[in-house]
């Protein structure tokens, strides 16, 4: 996947973005990277720790919005770079056309082969324009489908990555099938005889991230999220007030320990201090472990049985009333 070389090249340093509740541990990284004395290093360092401490065990909903929407979050293609390798990027749905916001191919992962799909933003403002800031069209998910079905003909796993904040809503994409493309997907998810993983790396928005979601193993990262709905949207809706985004996002339980409370995820990947932002590569080795973790456990049936994954869904939205 050369072609995607260029967009973490011209990505701008970690600093140039900093959101309130960071800029206290940035300016304590940038006084220990100017200490002279390894004393003082370790003074400033202890001190960053606790900072970091801190500010992790305090974090709202709304600022974990504001970490997984991080202009310097690892993209997808991050992660591919440093999880798999000898990856090749397949084109084309075979019907309309090549979707940029959805990168679908084949890789290797520890000598293993892989189908690989997965929502890609852009790092610079040209990449965000030309993948659509991630949000696939219809074209995109029959592409996903296409090779889905391709990995399920050649008993290869699939690893589906998702980070998008949702379907594209425009005009064209609606008349282009859009709730259809993505209703497809959601059938044939459930019905595929190959193990899949899936891996919530930023934003998961409604229809657009689920239709790529519908995995024997769902891991998402600590600050990522998964909603139904933007909690902007939501307090439009509710309240008529985009004001009120800060107590949507809360009463939308979009973190990922709220939705492994209720089952919808299965592990939380842990992110070092500060956010998956601040050590990709520390980030994309909790990702390797947990990728070799699922192919060693799912991949040892040579028949694959997708009832399991159904059963899996459908106890979804189930309670039980007490008292």
């Amino acid at each position: 996947m050369a072609e995607n070389s260029n967009e973490n090249s011209n990505r701008k340093p970690v600093s140039d973005f900093v959101l309130p509740f960071e800029r206290k541990i940035v300016e304590l990284e940038a006084l220990r990277d100017k200490a002279t004395s390894e004393e003082e290093r370790a003074t400033i360092g202890a001190e960053l720790e606790r900072e970091r401490t801190n500010v992790v065990a305090n974090l709202t909903p709304w600022q974990r919005m504001q970490l997984a929407r991080h202009p310097n979050r690892p993209r997808m293609m991050d992660y591919v770079r440093r999880v798999l390798d000898d990856v090749i990027e397949l084109h084309g749905d075979r019907l309309g056309g090549d979707d940029p916001a959805m990168i679908t191919g084949i890789g290797r992962f520890r000598g293993r082969t892989v189908a690989v799909v997965g929502q890609q933003k852009g790092d610079t403002t040209d990449e965000r324009i030309r993948r659509n800031f991630g949000m696939p069209h219809p074209e995109g998910y029959r592409k996903a489908l296409r090779v889905f079905e391709m990995a399920e003909r050649l008993h290869m796993p699939i690893v589906s990555f998702v980070d998008t904040p949702a379907a594209d809503p425009s005009v064209e994409s609606e008349a282009h099938g859009q709730a259809g493309a993505i209703a497809r997907n959601l059938w044939a998810m459930l019905r595929l005889k190959t193990p899949i993983f899936v891996a919530i790396l930023g934003e998961g928005g409604s229809g657009g991230a689920l239709a790529i979601a519908l995995g024997d193993w769902v891991a998402m990262f600590e600050y990522a999220i998964y909603v139904v709905c933007p909690p902007e949207r939501c307090a439009e809706i509710l309240w008529r007030d985009i004001d009120k985004k800060e107590m949507a996002a809360s009463a939308l339980k979009i973190t990922a320990a709220d939705l492994l409370s209720l089952g919808v995820i299965d592990r939380i990947l842990p992110e070092p201090g500060g956010g998956a932002h601040r050590d990709p590569e520390q980030s994309a080795q909790v990702l390797t472990e947990e990728l070799d973790r699922f192919l060693g456990d799912y991949c040892s049936k040579d028949n694959w049985d997708p009832a399991q994954r159904q059963q899996r869904f459908r106890r979804l939205g189930h309670w039980r009333e007490t008292g």
